[in-house]
């Protein structure tokens, strides 16, 4: 489990695409490699690998099919710049909110609009992710943990207001309009979802109605 608070922009050092069913990511993280162990996880662009081989700053996470569909992380280059954080321990503060590192799908930014103090921007998404976003609640975007201004659902977009913390500590100072972005919407919102479909709740009459909702499996290797 992750927190949204991200330590480190990492590098990419190489993608090798396995055949086209899988990759082997290699990313360059002094600060996330300094206590890493094989089996360990670590989120990139809020996607959770799991660390396979890992020294002198690196660490190697084995990507499948499921991920790359669902993610951003095929399309990274060698010297891509990328968001890391380290699976959060029992006795750290919660800073941010409770992210898994399950990418549900990606969107694409629609606009950034500079203030004094902070920037608007804007993410276009599909409907069926677009649902479980709501005005005031938390969504992670590459793995940042942000809190949504608004939903038109009109224009399938959302947006968030990033402080100058954000702007110079993540990639999302440095995504451009048109680049997509990974999103894990709020867990809680996808399980009410599945229990209401399967008639698990008490006093919904137990119909068992399906409510149209679609349970999304992961995007992340854990």
């Amino acid at each position: 489990m992750f927190t949204g608070i991200i330590e480190e922009l990492g590098t990419v050092e190489s993608l090798d695409l396995l055949d086209g069913d899988a990759a082997r990511l290699t990313i360059r993280g002094p600060k996330v490699t300094a206590d890493a162990g094989h089996g360990d996880s670590i989120a990139v662009n809020g996607c959770c690998l799991t660390v396979v081989e890992y020294g002198d700053g690196l660490f190697t996470a084995d990507v499948m099919r499921e991920t790359l569909k669902r993610t951003s992380l095929g399309t990274l280059d060698k010297g891509s710049t990328v968001n890391l954080e380290r699976a959060v321990t029992a006795h750290a503060r919660l800073g941010g909110h409770i992210v898994q590192g399950h990418v549900d799908g990606t969107g694409t930014i629609a606009s950034r609009t500079p203030g004094e103090h902070w920037e608007d921007v804007r993410i276009a998404t599909t409907p069926d992710l677009l649902k479980y976003v709501a005005e005031k609640g938390s969504i992670a975007i590459d793995g940042v943990s942000l809190t949504v201004t608004d939903v038109d659902d009109a224009s399938g977009t959302f947006g968030v207001s990033l402080i100058p913390t954000t702007l110079e500590l993540t990639v999302l100072g440095r995504n451009a309009v048109g680049d997509t972005v990974n999103l894990e919407v709020d867990v809680i919102a996808k399980y009410v979802e599945r229990l209401l479909a399967a008639g698990n709740v008490p006093g919904n009459g137990g119909t068992g109605a399906d409510n149209g909702g679609n349970v999304r499996d992961n995007g992340g290797d854990r």
